[in-house]
């Protein structure tokens, strides 16, 4: 089930090298995305490789292919290989074959890239990077979303059954901290580098240069305290309240308790607000909706002056803690977006930290 948000020929040759590119002096060599230690069968990686650099203009309608020989040779596979790559590329209509001459790309001119968009979950703020995402990739990219629910074994189906059919992978890599990383690790292994784009949160057991737009979680919630360590001078106590069941990262709290430490401040990390007994020189820090509301009523309720008293910070902005005068720490969800489309579409590589910053107001 797939989820959504509402709502001119060139010259050719026919001479290779050895290391699987076909040469032409007036374009850019070809060569095969081909690993042979890869678990993927060898003839689906032939498949997957050409469909993509279709796709994205690489290979155009009318080029001439490598022999079934010429692949055989330069990769070192068996012929049958080869053949039952290119009777698959030619059932499903991308490529054909005229005898006596070879085998050519058939593809329409100007397709459109095929993206798969991987989500933890749905929430309003995963919809303002999917809309950011597709607004940037305008009438150049498809893009199908599906959500793992935090699930690795999830995300493993959902791979398994998608992996060829798509020239992009836009994953964001939340998983229940109590999973065996190298489950989901494994999975995004299966994933060719040069498809994998990961997105809100950065995978470094994955050394490879790919192309990834994420948070750091305990930098960035320890450096927008630090911003507004003037306004948080008058609080000698922090409160993290930071449920353990909402799958939110643990570096949130190492990035809280770092500022804390260096600050000189006495904290603590609690699981909701529900118990808390508000006293004045405390600011709170907190992740859930439910939390911000029950902590609003209880100063209220006390007398204490919020902002003054009592201090609190909300992370994500919304249209109500604006109205509320929360001090609030977010990302840029729609930055987010953007960016990964952007770099997308430019084929490059790289790691990028997505911008996080605090929004100051009188709730501190």
């Amino acid at each position: 089930m797939v989820s959504r948000f509402p709502s001119p020929t060139r010259t050719r040759s026919h001479s290779y090298d050895f290391t699987g590119v076909f040469l032409n002096p007036s374009i850019q060599p070809y060569k095969l995305q081909f690993n042979p230690a890869d678990k993927i069968p060898k003839y689906k990686q032939i498949v997957q490789s050409i469909i993509t650099d279709i796709d994205r203009g690489v290979l155009r309608n009318g080029d001439q292919l490598p022999s079934i020989s010429e692949l055989s040779i330069d990769y070192y596979l068996a012929r049958d290989t080869v053949e039952k790559a290119y009777r698959e590329l030619r059932d499903r209509g991308h490529i054909t074959s005229v005898q006596g001459k070879g085998y050519y790309v058939q593809a329409n001119e100007g397709s459109k890239l095929k993206i798969l968009l991987i989500f933890n979950k749905l929430s309003s703020y995963k919809k303002i990077i999917y809309y950011s995402f597709l607004k940037a990739l305008g009438d150049k990219a498809t893009v199908d979303l599906q959500i793992h629910h935090y699930s690795a074994a999830t995300f493993k189906q959902i791979i398994d059954r998608s992996l060829g059919k798509y020239n992009y992978y836009v994953v964001m890599p939340h998983f229940t901290q109590d999973l065996d990383k190298v489950d989901y690790i494994s999975v995004l292994n299966q994933i060719p580098v040069n498809e994998l784009v990961l997105l809100d949160k950065d995978v470094p057991q994955l050394d490879r240069a790919l192309l990834s737009v994420h948070q750091s979680f305990d930098k960035d919630i320890c450096g927008a305290l630090e911003t507004a360590h003037d306004l948080l001078a008058k609080y000698s106590r922090m409160v993290l309240v930071l449920p353990s069941d909402g799958n939110y990262p643990v570096d949130i709290g190492w990035g809280f308790r770092t500022f804390c430490i260096n600050y000189g401040k006495a904290f603590s990390i609690k699981e909701n607000a529900i118990h808390e007994c508000v006293r004045p020189g405390t600011a709170y820090v907190v992740i859930e909706e439910t939390d911000l509301s029950e902590l609003v009523k209880k100063v209220r309720q006390s007398g204490y002056k919020l902002g003054r008293d009592v201090g609190i910070i909300s992370f994500n902005e919304t249209t109500l803690k604006e109205l509320l005068n929360i001090t609030v720490v977010t990302t840029d969800f729609e930055a987010m977006g953007y960016t990964a489309a952007s770099l997308l579409l430019d084929n490059k590589h790289i790691r990028v930290k997505n911008p996080f910053y605090m929004i100051r107001r009188e709730s501190l």
